[in-house]
């Protein structure tokens, strides 16, 4: 009888090890992970010990480097190659694509070390304008794949609030592999969504805490300060769901730019509900300013243990960062590590 399949991958832009985290919570051996942000290094390495982090831009890593430090084969069934590129140019969020133009070819550079090592399987997750702006370059990327052998492509956009994450979090997802004989597919929608009060506040973990709270603990449990009128903006936004349309009318709390114009970033100051999904977690989920981050009964934004732990990261998951900012950078672009660990599970349990 065969024993169970070893499977090992290598994570290009890696982030703070979400992906990392979940595929290692799936059985599978991360070897690496790449990634040109040094503000990342800290955290991958602490909570991924058994996986090497490698600051460089994929742009300047060369082919070979793999095959040299770590022995990877070429032709491995059993290796993953995952490239979730950062995505800013396909983002809706960021309406400037010059600052973000470094970041629509990445899945190209990515397919460079696809086409070297012919790894068992490619993986991939993005934001859904990658499939759907007019000058993605995930026609060359499919196209490149078929040409290298992956005949078995499965992909499409998920929202993984049915997916054991719970916040409304819209992304492409895709799996291919080069090998006969597997049958493989995308992990399975739940059933029921996961809501907020499911995972955050008091009966959670989560004391009541004021905005500027400092937790100088590994939990993490810091919020943004607020102005004085911002403080006074959230004290009239009703409790579980209100909005900023709660003080429109209030002369000294309304921003100018807002006035007559209510159908513009509604979400804007508003608070979440309990019994809903979370928004999806962004690199901002720190300022009420910057989408509906509000507690849904604090006068405050959500704390970063608080994003990290809507993002599915583990309440012993430790960011080293210098502050906030740098903290919620990597919470706002991982991959929720719950996801990653049912890509994970798919994958190892592909071969029929």
């Amino acid at each position: 009888m065969k024993g169970k399949i070893q499977y090992k991958a290598i994570d290009f832009f890696c982030g703070g090890g979400g992906m990392t985290y979940g595929l290692c919570k799936a059985g599978i051996d991360v070897i690496a992970g790449i990634d040109c942000d040094k503000d990342a290094k800290a955290t991958y390495e602490y909570n991924n010990p058994d996986s090497t982090f490698i600051e460089i831009d994929i742009k300047e890593l060369k082919n070979e480097y793999f095959e040299h430090r770590f022995n990877v084969k070429k032709n491995d069934d059993e290796l993953i190659f995952v490239g979730c590129s950062p995505c800013q140019f396909y983002s809706i969020i960021n309406s400037d694509k010059t600052k973000s133009l470094k970041s629509k070819d990445l899945l190209l550079d990515f397919a460079r070390f696809v086409e070297y090592y012919k790894p068992g399987y490619v993986l991939v997750e993005n934001v859904p304008g990658i499939r759907t702006n007019k000058e993605s370059i995930l026609p060359d990327f499919l196209n490149k794949l078929e040409d290298m052998g992956y005949k078995k492509i499965v992909y499409k956009v998920v929202d993984m609030c049915y997916y054991g994450v719970p916040q409304h979090r819209r992304r492409f997802s895709l799996i291919a592999t080069r090998l006969q004989d597997t049958d493989i597919r995308l992990p399975s929608a739940d059933k029921a969504r996961i809501t907020l009060d499911k995972v955050i506040g008091e009966a959670n973990g989560f004391p009541k805490v004021k905005a500027g709270y400092r937790d100088n603990t590994d939990f993490n449990h810091t919020v943004a300060g607020l102005s004085d009128k911002s403080l006074r903006r959230l004290q009239k936004t009703r409790h579980n769901g209100g909005n900023r349309f709660d003080w429109a009318h209030d002369a000294d709390l309304q921003l100018k730019c807002f006035v007559g114009k209510d159908n513009n970033f509604k979400d804007t100051y508003g608070r979440m509900w309990w019994d809903k999904p979370a928004p999806t977690i962004t690199t901002k989920f720190f300022s009420i300013s910057n989408g509906r981050f509000g507690h849904p009964d604090e006068d405050r934004a959500l704390s970063i243990r608080e994003g990290a732990t809507i993002q599915t990261f583990p309440k012993d998951y430790v960011f080293k960062t210098s502050g906030i900012t740098a903290a919620a950078k990597l919470i706002g672009n991982a991959v929720p590590p719950e996801y990653a660990r049912r890509l994970g599970e798919v994958i190892s349990k592909s071969h029929k």
